[in-house]
């Protein structure tokens, strides 16, 4: 590593800067990640900046990560062992197979949380729906669990009892989620066997994890006793299994079924934390609102301003998140997305929009990219 001076060769207008950039007495000048917006920035930076420059350390390395492209490979390893497994023709590594996809979810994650939150609403077509929900249902249980500090053997369990919490419907699961007629008797039958068929197919392919298998088990199960397939109260429910429960419903209301559109972010955990009152516990409600945000990373705005903009990462205040609008007030597509922190009261959020408004301005489709730069790559 080496302290370099910034050359316009290093910069380039709408490209967030890959690294911290210092002054010469060592203050923080800008953060990685800033949006550069303006010639001027980039004329200050290079007469004033500095930063510090790995690239002869790391010359021989691979390219820097793309936490979606990690994402997709768990998702298409994931494809081929669910379908092996609720075929009953798991293979005999089953176990360690599901064990490295669950270390490529956290892998993605420990690269760059915000991007895996974000694809959660923002990268949802690569994959067959029962399968992309399975992986983001692990991202967010994962997070959960890291939140109340469980220790690794839990974080790793509820990993993967997400990834495996539907296998007893997967042959139903995708024409479920593209219908909007309701179910038959013997439809909702097969719903409501699933978490009892998931866990024996898993015992099947030889896991023995009682955690695991208890998560996947009881993940439908409410506090009031609603649930199923056991209608067990409260205390009577595994703990890490509601936290796989959680994680399910956040992802389930995001997502767009072929019966409705989807839910805002912000609005589908408001929806839990009132639904927390009967079927969900207050204080795990609550913890998945601290985990995501007020405003989860991905989530779409409109400021104060009139501008359109995506929520990229945490604020100093969960009110007050740091944003990156792509529509000017007009409607219009900017040419250079602009950085922009909500505290600051020209660009504080006015309201919380929903995909269907946003495609509704006619902007172009969002490459996650622009937003998070080289590690959002596809």
């Amino acid at each position: 590593m080496k302290i370099r001076k910034v050359t316009a060769a290093d910069l380039q207008l709408g490209m967030p800067i890959p690294w911290n950039v210092y002054s010469d007495s060592g203050a923080l000048l800008v953060r990685k990640g800033h949006m550069i917006a303006s010639a001027n920035q980039i004329a200050y930076l290079i007469e004033c900046g500095s930063f510090e420059d790995y690239s002869e350390a790391s010359s021989g390395s691979a390219e820097p990560g793309s936490v979606l492209r990690k994402l997709d490979g768990a998702c298409q390893a994931l494809d081929g062992l669910q379908a092996a497994i609720a075929g009953g023709a798991a293979p005999p590594d089953t176990r360690r197979k599901l064990e490295g996809i669950a270390a490529t979810v956290g892998d993605a994650i420990s690269l760059n949380v915000d991007i895996a939150t974000a694809s959660i609403l923002h990268h949802q077509l690569g994959a067959p729906y029962p399968v992309r929900h399975c992986i983001n249902t692990a991202i967010v249980a994962r997070l959960l669990a890291l939140a109340r500090d469980r220790p690794p053997e839990d974080v790793m369990a509820v990993t993967l009892a997400a990834l495996t919490m539907n296998l007893g419907m997967l042959e139903h699961h995708q024409r479920w989620h593209d219908g909007a007629a309701p179910f038959d008797a013997a439809e909702r039958d097969r719903m409501l066997a699933h978490p009892e068929r998931s866990e024996r197919l898993l015992r099947e392919a030889g896991v023995t994890d009682h955690v695991w298998l208890d998560c996947v088990l009881h993940h439908h199960e409410n506090e009031d006793g609603t649930g199923y397939p056991f209608g067990k109260v409260g205390a009577q429910i595994p703990p890490l299994a509601k936290l796989v429960s959680l994680a399910d419903r956040y992802c389930a209301r995001v997502s767009e079924r072929g019966y409705r559109p989807p839910m805002a972010a912000n609005a589908a955990l408001r929806d839990m934390l009132l639904e927390a009152r009967t079927t969900l516990h207050t204080n795990l409600a609550s913890l998945l609102i601290r985990t995501l945000g007020i405003y989860p990373i991905g989530g779409w705005v409109r400021l104060l301003n009139g501008e359109v903009a995506v929520v990229a990462r945490r604020g100093v205040q969960s009110t007050t998140p740091h944003v990156v609008s792509v529509l000017g007030p007009r409607g219009a597509p900017l040419e250079v997305f602009l950085e922009r922190d909500t505290r600051e009261p020209l660009h504080a959020i006015r309201e919380v929009l929903t995909n269907a408004q946003v495609a509704a301005l006619n902007g172009p489709p969002l490459r996650m990219e622009r937003i998070w730069g080289p590690a959002a790559a596809v």
